[in-house]
């Protein structure tokens, strides 16, 4: 048996830097990994699906060149051998840099396999036994596979092996209108392809205020990708030259389907029976304020314990722990303003509550929004689509949350972000001098429209 001060299991985004803080302190840590250093983000998720985004809006823009002047003669083509390229070279400099950094740090042993738990400070893993008082779990996520008639006779897609496509689909059709699908529904609509995006609720991005979903539904079908929502029924057959989707509304004739209807836990092959740790009936980890499990010595960061599943949240549950175990701090999950981003073209950038979160609290609150039309830079880039929405507490000055759907979205938003970490009051915000020509520099504008609902 091999004994360390701490066993992180998971290359992730979590795992990989509390490992490496802990040997900063002088601690012998193993860091065991299955697959891939860097986990999602790195080999499937953000930093290969945003560079497939970049190449798809390279397309875009090049297609629209005539509008600013920009004549480019004959069809714009895509190379999808070059596009994947790219992608994967983005992951593997990524991946290579982690294999690097460790391979240089005295006290890691990073140990490629699958672990499982024989005991709460013991695992297994390639036959051997590792042992520690201390041991993180940072497993992450896989796609979900629903049960639906016909999905086993078809050879589909899921967001880990869509982005090794070097070929292009005559058309894709993507099972799930939530945020996975509908970034790859625009950028295989930009490559050239025909995408039909089929959704079980009511409306696209589920989680956002209905005029948000409108919106997006909006962008998607301005560039011609078919939404069809409200799909009660679905159903998947061989047919000649691809695969027939039937639904209780249409029938679409596929050569590619993209299976993007969410994702479960890497936890149902860890033996956490065997540990005594404790999953909620999805098979998420369930965790304190503190990301500790129901097991003394026994952490569960990232993806696995359900509060987040983003890279940004991962990486806040290490500096959660790390500053907790390492750095005497008392810090808390539930201290966290979440923020995230939908990356179509333009994007979405959120934080806090959404409008009907705000509504349902009981608060006084004031709702402001601006559409893009109306933003100087939005105009002289030529892209006016979406909108910018903030939502305040009427009696703390507080913001609650925003929505900003629009060029550069995803950066303007960290302004709000900030200002909601800080505890900053709107006001104070409203006199603030931005910087023209921008998109943040409508962001007093908005405050200072701010009217009671």
């Amino acid at each position: 048996m091999k004994s360390f001060d701490a066993i992180v299991i998971g290359g992730g985004q979590a795992g990989p830097f509390l490992a490496a803080r802990m040997v900063e302190k002088g601690m012998k840590v193993a860091l065991i990994e299955r697959k891939f250093l860097g986990g999602t983000c790195v080999n499937a998720g953000c930093m290969p699906t945003k560079t497939l985004v970049a190449s798809a809006r390279a397309a875009h823009v090049a297609r629209r060149g005539a509008v600013y002047g920009v004549n480019i003669p004959g069809e714009i083509a895509i190379d999808m051998k070059v596009v994947r390229a790219r992608a994967e070279t983005v992951t593997m400099n990524a991946r290579n840099g982690l294999i690097g950094w460790f391979a240089g740090m005295d006290g890691m042993t990073v140990i490629y396999g699958h672990a499982r738990f024989e005991d709460p400070k013991t695992v297994s893993v390639n036959g051997e036994t590792l042992t520690a008082p201390r041991i993180f779990l940072n497993v992450g996520a896989r796609p979900v596979i629903p049960d639906l008639p016909g999905i086993n006779d078809i050879d589909y897609l899921t967001s880990t092996s869509i982005i090794h496509l070097d070929t292009l689909p005559r058309h894709l059709a993507v099972i799930g209108g939530s945020y996975i699908g509908l970034e790859f529904a625009q950028m295989y609509r930009r490559f050239g392809a025909e995408v039909s995006v089929i959704e079980h609720g009511p409306k696209l991005a589920s989680r956002e205020d209905e005029d948000i979903s409108d919106a997006i539904a909006d962008v998607l079908r301005s560039e011609g990708i078919d939404i069809h929502t409200g799909v009660s029924d679905i159903a998947f057959s061989r047919s000649s030259d691809g695969i027939t989707v039937a639904t209780d509304s249409a029938r679409i004739d596929a050569s590619h389907v993209l299976i993007a209807t969410g994702r479960k836990p890497n936890t149902d092959d860890l033996g956490l029976d065997a540990a005594g740790v404790v999953t909620d009936k999805h098979g998420y980890i369930t965790v304190d304020d503190r990301l500790a499990t129901n097991v003394d010595g026994i952490w569960a960061l990232g993806d696995c314990n359900g509060h987040g599943a983003f890279t940004h949240t991962s990486y806040n549950d290490f500096e959660i722990a790390a500053a907790n175990l390492l750095d005497g701090d008392d810090r808390k999950v539930s201290s966290r303003i979440l923020a995230y981003a939908l990356y179509i073209d333009p994007p979405l950038g959120r934080v806090g509550m959404t409008e009907k979160q705000a509504r349902a609290s009981g608060r006084k609150i004031m709702i402001s929004t601006r559409p893009m039309s109306r933003v100087g830079r939005a105009n002289e880039r030529g892209e006016t689509k979406g909108f910018m929405k903030v939502i305040a507490d009427a009696e703390t000055k507080k913001i609650l949350g925003a929505a900003i759907l629009g060029i550069e979205g995803d950066e303007v938003i960290h302004g709000i972000v900030d200002a909601m970490n800080a505890g900053t009051t709107y006001p104070a915000l409203q006199w603030s001098v931005p910087i023209h020509p921008t998109v943040s520099e409508l962001i007093p504008t908005l405050l200072g429209d701010l009217k009671p609902v």
